[in-house]
């Protein structure tokens, strides 16, 4: 996990990120991840340009999430909703935690040292900017924020879906691919991404950092991303893996 304060020279901007690694260097890959991307974030936040190519890329792999007033997703077919006065901030913000995560799991790819074929991490991040609240999610850890409702109680909102082989969209990619996904005897209601030919490597989430060996078959490093425009009545947002 990390917490960064000040990302990319910017005041009242706070970078927070769980990583939970699988497989023989998942340890190393998620301790790789937690150190890196939060400066490849901080480097695309300073040197923002353009967002037109990675907003297509959000489009074709987010499906229709979770919404509430405040909540922007980017949907599939492209569209999306910035319920705020700063959507070139949000923008921004958007934009660069997808191309953080692309230039990551390329850097991934490349390193000597580490074996990611068959090992990755999920990752959970969020980057709070003033009253911009951006999550960006791969695997199956998870973002809850806790906030009042109308009789000052403390309620939970999921920001985040576990990304899971057999949720609708990320099936219907991963079948797409070639990919196959089914659940082991002992394990009904875990389902798993395998490859066409053979019963391996069997990983349970449909996102990830690394496992490259399961790129060419569904698995993507692309996050799910979504914002919102914190208020008063927002308290505290929990990062957490199982």
């Amino acid at each position: 996990m990390i917490v960064w304060e000040n990302l990319g020279s910017m005041e009242d901007t706070v970078f927070c990120g769980v990583f939970d690694g699988h497989g023989p260097y998942g340890h190393v890959i998620a301790k790789r991840v937690r150190d890196l991307l939060p400066l490849k974030l901080g480097s695309h936040l300073e040197s923002y340009l353009s967002c037109e190519e990675v907003l297509k890329e959000i489009s074709l792999n987010t499906p229709d999430r979770m919404t509430s007033d405040s909540l922007v997703q980017i949907y599939a077919n492209g569209e999306s909703q910035v319920y705020n006065k700063d959507p070139d901030m949000v923008q921004m913000l958007l934009t660069s935690i997808v191309k953080a995560y692309r230039f990551m799991d390329k850097e991934l790819k490349m390193q000597v040292d580490v074996d990611c074929f068959c090992s990755g991490t999920t990752a959970v991040t969020m980057v709070k900017q003033g009253q911009h609240l951006v999550v960006g999610n791969i695997g199956d850890s998870r973002a809850v924020l806790d906030t009042r409702n109308k009789e000052n109680k403390l309620v939970p909102f999921q920001l985040t879906e576990d990304l899971k082989p057999d949720v609708p969209a990320e099936a219907a990619r991963i079948k797409r691919c070639r990919g196959r996904i089914f659940a082991l005897r002992d394990e009904p209601g875990v389902a798993r991404l395998w490859l066409p030919n053979h019963n391996s490597p069997g990983l349970a989430m449909a996102r990830a950092f690394g496992d490259f060996c399961l790129k060419d078959f569904g698995l993507i490093s692309v996050p799910d991303v979504s914002y919102r425009r914190l208020t008063e009545k927002d308290e505290f947002v929990v990062l957490a893996t199982d």
